[in-house]
């Protein structure tokens, strides 16, 4: 209904128009968007979307050796590529051994190429460096990165207790050791730091001493070496190298302990009228000592002109010549 003029009138749009009847009957809609039978897709049966093969499993030993023959035509770029690629998706340390059960790559080229990853891939150059720890290689984060790193992770950064530190560290040099034997050197009860260590596994039990009560024998686990990126238990400092970073590291906290000195205390002594006695003091010594310099050296020039004239000075030379003093002979 629109309005004109003349009043309203009625006007019918014709079909197909804007805001007219459409071209299609509500029964023609409802027989094609109705909804069909309910168990329609209920009674098919679900296609499988894995390959059902009834072939045996391949033969490793076999697929190993074609792996073999493959890896040796690649080049060193190449070699260097692959195993980058290996150790980056291992979520552990990968000895050469294993690397070579992984590629079939020559273990020496192997070697070869992790030494080029390693100078690639290193401190302060690199964000992902290559260290080798826990017998094997691993890719890490550069430790520069690592607070932006945590940051973005929402991680904390692992700490040790004092107490899980010290035993630790007699269970590292001392193992394989008993638990009366830590708590012999702590000289504290240890079992609940000991329990601690072990489920965060950096201590494993080793076995059990053949000796009345048969007490269990603990050691660093592997990943004690990951945790502290140690190739092995060799490259734990030594007893010497420790007592050297201790005196080191008391020089720096005395240096750091030692106050600054500041604008308030120097204006306080300048202002002490014993120091200005002192300064007075020491000025005029100053000065005494200078004037005594000065004729010191005033004396030693005299002596080195005295000198000089001494040396210059030599005796007339007799004159020679036809002419003598005296009567002629006749």
């Amino acid at each position: 209904m629109t309005t004109g003029s003349n009043g309203p009138q009625d006007e019918t749009p014709e079909p197909g128009t804007p805001g007219g009847p459409g071209p299609f009957s509500e029964e023609e809609i409802a027989a094609v968007t109705g909804p069909g039978p309910a168990d329609e897709l209920d009674e098919l049966e679900a296609a499988s979307i894995e390959e059902d093969s009834d072939e045996a499993p391949p033969d490793l030993e076999t697929s190993f050796e074609k792996l073999v023959s493959k890896s040796r035509k690649l080049s060193t770029d190449r070699i260097r590529t692959v195993i980058e690629s290996v150790l980056f998706v291992s979520e552990r340390p990968l000895s050469v051994e294993e690397l070579y059960m992984a590629t079939g790559i020559e273990r020496e080229l192997i070697a070869e190429a992790l030494n080029q990853l390693s100078g690639i891939h290193r401190d302060g150059i690199s964000g992902i460096v290559l260290y080798e720890v826990a017998g094997g290689w691993q890719f890490r984060t550069d430790p520069h990165s690592a607070e932006y790193v945590r940051r973005y992770l929402r991680v904390k950064p692992q700490r040790l207790t004092r107490a899980a530190v010290e035993t630790l560290a007699i269970i590292a040099y001392r193992q394989p050791v008993t638990r009366p034997e830590i708590e012999d050197i702590r000289g504290v009860d240890c079992g609940a730091v000991i329990k601690a260590l072990m489920d965060r596994k950096l201590v494993k039990i080793l076995g059990k001493r053949e000796e009345v009560g048969r007490p269990i024998l603990y050691g660093t686990a592997r990943e004690f070496l990951e945790f502290f990126a140690l190739k092995d238990l060799s490259a734990l400092p030594t007893l010497r190298e420790f007592h050297e970073l201790t005196q080191e590291h008391r020089e720096i906290v005395e240096k750091e302990e030692k106050p600054a000195p500041t604008a308030s205390g120097t204006v306080e002594a300048l202002s002490d009228p014993a120091f200005t006695k002192r300064m007075e003091k020491s000025a005029a010594a100053s000065e005494a000592a200078l004037e005594d310099l000065e004729e010191a050296m005033a004396a030693a020039d005299r002596t080195h002109k005295v000198s000089s004239s001494v040396l210059d000075t030599t005796p007339p030379k007799p004159e020679t010549g036809d002419d003598t003093t005296g009567p002629k002979p006749e």
